[in-house]
């Protein structure tokens, strides 16, 4: 997919980029972690040179704002001060209740006559439909983006009252819905490594292969979030979204043209071929000690662990089984998927008769360290036809990665919907999860430190068995 067919596909050619980024939600914390490094970044590569209007209800002036810019960046202000100042002279503070007209009347006034801004909602979703309706009384939706922040919605019905809130004051082309994961490198290069490689299509189906699995795994807890986590939870805040994402790209057919359009088509189809889960298809954990988070209720069934089993009603993937797994708390951070082929028709060695070993596999880890690795049988030295498996495996690790959301954020001012998910992609994801929301079994309690409750082995029992992700090469033989 080259730059050029991409953007002319995908960018709005009737308005030129931006000329403001207005975030809202500016003291919160997805602004400290996420959002002022990624500015920093975009300065640093020249991708952002107008105004930053930061918007909040916290009582701050701007130097408050400069002060929690530098505590975000951290040594990054120190080793390029130059920079670390370009970017505190172009920004700006609203602050301001959303529900107060005059919050939008002093944020026309600071944005000074800018006339296509890119607006962030970096805010809870239920503040969606308050800054859009002030956006709108104050005429700052004209000719302007947004850019909204997953969860888009927590159901099928509150996605689609979501896109009708945004789409009553800004087109199509002008919605930017973010996933970062979409930004990462290694997702990416999931779908590089999937048409760039002749040698993956003959194999790449339900004649070869046996079975798929993604994991993607935390190390920590919900780190005092336990009040949003609790209106979410696992398949809410990953299955649905990130790890639906990568398998879409792992699955979709070859697009039809070189253009992000075609790329998004072929992921809806992927979406839409997806058999809708039920409750014997998932498994819902929760890590020990969940309960005594702040914000968690005392009886809290929310899950931080979920094991789902998922079948895709196409032609190249019918009976084939996906099965995907993320938690909390598990042994390690780390994101991988496993395609395990079948095995071979006739076993012609006797070591290979008693199936200790798993069938060969291709091993896409994403994180920590990027690597592709596929795993054969080599025979071993010696008279006897006995060998074991090994892994050829290339690290695509290309050094310091540039924060997903500078990749997006430029992408969102300069208008280019490449890397944002679109609603009909959203609609269709929610309606394979949307039954399982809550006719569902209890989350069933698991140690810290643990892969989950044992209840996800015997998901997955019937074809095989979980791959955990590690980066010691001798577990996954």
């Amino acid at each position: 997919m080259t730059d050029t067919s991409h953007r002319d596909r995908s960018r709005r050619t009737d308005t030129p980029d931006s000329d403001a980024f207005v975030f809202f939600g500016a003291t919160g914390d997805l602004a400290r972690k996420m959002i002022f490094p990624s500015l920093l970044t975009m300065v640093k590569d020249g991708q952002l040179d107008v105004p930053v209007v930061g918007v909040a209800a916290s009582g701050w002036t701007l130097e408050d704002l400069h002060a929690r810019a530098r505590e975000s960046v951290g040594d990054a202000a120190d080793s390029d001060p130059e920079s670390f100042a370009r970017l505190l002279s172009l920004l700006r503070y609203v602050d301001g209740d959303y529900r107060d007209p005059s919050t939008f009347a002093e944020l026309t006034r600071v944005l000074d006559g800018a006339r296509r801004p890119t607006h962030y909602l970096a805010i809870p979703p239920a503040l969606f439909g308050t800054v859009v309706e002030g956006l709108t009384g104050a005429g700052l939706n004209q000719d302007a983006r947004v850019v909204v922040e997953k969860p888009f919605g927590r159901d099928l019905e509150s996605a689609i009252e979501l896109d009708r809130i945004l789409s009553s004051a800004f087109p199509p082309d002008a919605i930017f819905r973010i996933d970062h994961f979409l930004g990462k490198e290694e997702i990416m290069n999931l779908l590089y490594f999937r048409f760039a490689n002749a040698l993956v299509e003959p194999v790449w189906n339900r004649d070869r292969i046996a079975n798929v699995q993604v994991t993607v795994a935390e190390d920590f807890g919900v780190q005092g979030r336990g009040a949003f986590y609790e209106s979410a939870g696992a398949i809410r805040d990953v299955v649905e979204n990130h790890m639906f994402q990568m398998v879409a790209l792992l699955a979709m057919e070859a697009p039809a043209y070189q253009g992000y359009k075609a790329v998004h088509d072929a992921k809806v189809a992927v979406f839409k071929a997806m058999r809708p889960l039920t409750r014997d298809d998932v498994v819902r954990g929760q890590f020990e000690g969940y309960r005594d988070e702040p914000g968690v209720a005392p009886d809290s069934d929310v899950e931080t662990f979920a094991a789902v089993r998922l079948w895709i009603d196409s032609w190249r993937w019918a009976g084939v089984p996906w099965y995907l797994r993320t938690g909390k708390h598990l042994p390690t951070k780390s994101a991988e998927v496993v395609v395990e082929f079948k095995r071979p028709p006739q076993q012609l060695f006797d070591d290979a008769l008693d199936g200790s070993e798993r069938p060969n596999y291709l091993r896409f880890r994403l994180s920590p360290e990027p690597e592709i690795a596929l795993a054969a049988r080599v025979k071993t030295p010696g008279e006897e036809f006995r060998g074991h498996q090994r892994e050829l495996s290339v690290s695509s690790s290309v050094g310091t990665e540039r924060p997903a959301y500078a990749r997006l954020l430029s992408d969102a001012l300069r208008g280019d919907l490449s890397l944002f998910t679109q609603e009909e992609s959203i609609e269709a994801a929610w309606r394979v999860v949307d039954a399982v929301l809550d006719d569902h079994a209890p989350a069933i309690p698991y140690p810290r430190g643990s892969w989950g409750p044992a209840e996800a082995d015997e998901l997955i029992a019937a074809h095989t068995t979980w791959v955990n992700p590690t980066t010691d090469e001798g577990d996954h033989a």
